[in-house]
């Protein structure tokens, strides 16, 4: 019984989480969006610009990576971004992928979605040549975005580039993208929801990119999911837990780039002991560490950041209010 307890409370607590971090980067639009209004004077009412909504702007973020390994300077223009962006990578380098498992909101919506495909009855199992087809898309996009950016672009021109107006204001511009989409837009973000409907968590499974990257990332991981084999009854629960669908009956461990720390697996498995957590050594370790690690160390970052400077940008209010009026169009 205390098992069936233990079960029923992690899989509550992911939920749990999931929603706050979704229902905080919400507020966070709520917040922004009176910002964008007062500072562009479509209302009266000033408010201030939350930091947070940085985390929406990936590509700025890893610009910002770019100038701090090559050349030590930290993103001034979008701090939070970059901190947040650092924040993912080191959970991911301690707790697997646990960034993608446990805090991403859109990884929660995605999570929604595939439920709901569930109780439709519209899932779908693509067979293994089509399954791995699919999955090559986010390492290509994301070796796109690495190539272009590293490879492509010198320190100057990452420089030029976040010191640039557009980028001083693209989270405005993301916004505005948002609140008046085109038809384009519209039809690839019904066409992403559909698809997530009919295939198991489509977009971080196929499409997410840092998804990709983190998941590389998370191979330097100390902690790994291990079989028994002795004690394994192949009733196949983990695998149809599994959000990435990984074949978890028949390894007997599990430590591949997919893995998204989410601790489903070891949940529903109905044999005490088949499927658990573990550390160098083959240690066991409680499946609770991978979440409270996750969460704890990336709220560990927002902390320091904010007592060492690298959260709030030092832009001036009279500086953001000049380039929103000149670049961006009112409605």
């Amino acid at each position: 019984m205390f098992h069936i307890k233990n079960i029923f409370t992690l899989s509550r607590f992911r939920f749990l989480i999931q929603s706050i971090f979704t229902a905080y980067c919400m507020f966070i639009g709520y917040r922004f969006y009176h910002f964008y209004l007062w500072i562009s004077d479509q209302s009266q009412t000033a408010a201030t610009r939350p930091a947070g909504v940085e985390g929406f702007l990936p590509i700025s973020a890893l610009l910002g990576f770019k100038q701090l390994i090559s050349t030590g300077q930290y993103d001034t223009v979008h701090p939070a971004g970059l901190t947040i962006f650092l924040a993912a990578l080191c959970v991911c380098l301690i707790f697997r992928k646990a960034f993608c498992g446990w805090i991403c909101p859109v990884g929660f919506l995605s999570n929604l979605l595939e439920k709901a495909g569930k109780r439709l009855h519209l899932m779908w199992r693509p067979p293994a040549w089509l399954d791995y087809g699919l999955h090559s898309l986010k390492y290509i996009l994301l070796a796109f975005f690495v190539f272009l950016i590293f490879f492509r672009m010198d320190a100057r021109q990452v420089r030029a580039f976040i010191k640039s107006p557009y980028n001083l204001i693209a989270d405005a511009k993301m916004l505005v993208f948002f609140l008046h989409p085109s038809t384009v837009f519209l039809s690839i973000l019904t066409g992403l929801a559909a698809a997530s409907l009919v295939l198991k968590n489509f977009w971080c499974r196929y499409v997410c990119p840092y998804g990709a990257l983190l998941g590389l990332i998370s191979l330097l991981s100390p902690i790994k999911i291990t079989r028994n084999a002795d004690t394994c009854i192949g009733c196949r629960k983990c695998v149809d837990t599994c959000p990435e669908s990984i074949p978890i009956h028949l390894r007997d461990a599990v430590r591949g780039p997919d893995c998204m720390g989410c601790m489903q697996c070891t949940s529903v498995c109905p044999v005490n002991g088949c499927l658990t957590l573990s550390a160098p050594g083959n240690r066991r370790i409680s499946s609770w560490l991978v979440p409270a690690g996750a969460v704890i160390l990336f709220m560990g970052f927002w902390v320091v950041a904010a007592a060492t400077g690298h959260w709030d940008n030092c832009v001036p209010v009279h500086t953001l209010k000049t380039f929103y009026q000149m670049l961006l169009p009112m409605h």
